[in-house]
């Protein structure tokens, strides 16, 4: 840590010097590791890049400012930028996996299966209550002969499920009639991505907020710009995920309501 805190050090000097942008990037400071010298230059190259764009874009509305890429071998013990990243996808990919099972026009056995059933001994997905088959095109069996008990709390999640379905009970069997597509039912899978999409982001902003705590950590241990800088990469991976969300929201409604 001590050496990779030598090297952002750097930054200080030669962001507030008048001459930093005309002059030749300094060297790393002596002893340096080799992976990090490169990731050294970069960092202080990014950050005046960076810095001269943000000031035009305050002076004038519509010009780009730089993306911020900062290697991660340099502040790996103030943060693991590729595990904030990694956290992020992950709920990029949940939403995926979401839109997937629960938000299409096709109902499939698989739809069912992560459906909450509450019951006295507590919360089951419904597939590990009972066996769900396709017993037709337009109808799905739920096998409930294994818990018999459950069978009136797996009818009240599926009816309650948001998918428009409509179960109906035959001893231990629950038959689910696979609805009919229509225009009322796209528009409310619509609204449900919708929702979905927002529970989301509240999911990444809890991510964002976590790293933004840990980088505020090393404040008194950092220089101001090694903080600035740290920030302006998470949120940028946080705006980034974000509309990666929107363009998976824009797809999934578009297929749903033309």
């Amino acid at each position: 840590m001590a050496m990779a805190l030598r090297c952002f050090r750097h930054l200080h000097s030669l962001l507030y010097s008048p001459l930093a942008v005309m002059r030749r990037l300094p060297q790393a400071p002596a002893g340096c590791p080799a992976p990090l010298l490169e990731g050294c230059r970069q960092c202080v190259h990014q950050v005046l890049l960076t810095r001269q764009l943000a000031t035009k874009k305050a002076k004038g509305k519509g010009q780009t400012q730089a993306k911020v890429n900062i290697s991660a071998a340099l502040v790996e013990d103030i943060i693991n930028l590729e595990a904030t990243n990694k956290d992020m996808q992950a709920v990029v990919e949940a939403l995926k996996e979401d839109f997937n099972r629960n938000v299409s026009v096709r109902t499939s056995p698989g739809a069912l299966d992560h459906i909450i059933v509450v019951t006295k001994d507590g919360k089951f997905p419904l597939n590990q209550l009972g066996q769900i088959s396709l017993k037709s095109p337009q109808l799905i069996i739920v096998n409930m002969t294994n818990f018999p008990e459950s069978t009136a709390a797996a009818m009240k999640a599926i009816r309650e499920s948001g998918m428009n379905l409509n179960p109906e009970v035959d001893g231990t069997l629950i038959r689910v009639p696979i609805p009919k597509v229509t225009r009322e039912h796209r528009e409310s899978l619509a609204k449900l991505a919708k929702q979905s999409t927002n529970k989301s982001k509240d999911a990444l902003r809890k991510v964002r907020s976590k790293s933004m705590n840990q980088v505020k950590k090393f404040k008194s241990k950092v220089s101001e710009d090694t903080i600035w800088l740290l920030e302006k990469q998470i949120q940028q991976m946080a705006d980034d995920a974000a509309a990666e969300m929107d363009k998976l929201l824009a797809a999934k409604t578009k297929e749903l309501l033309g």
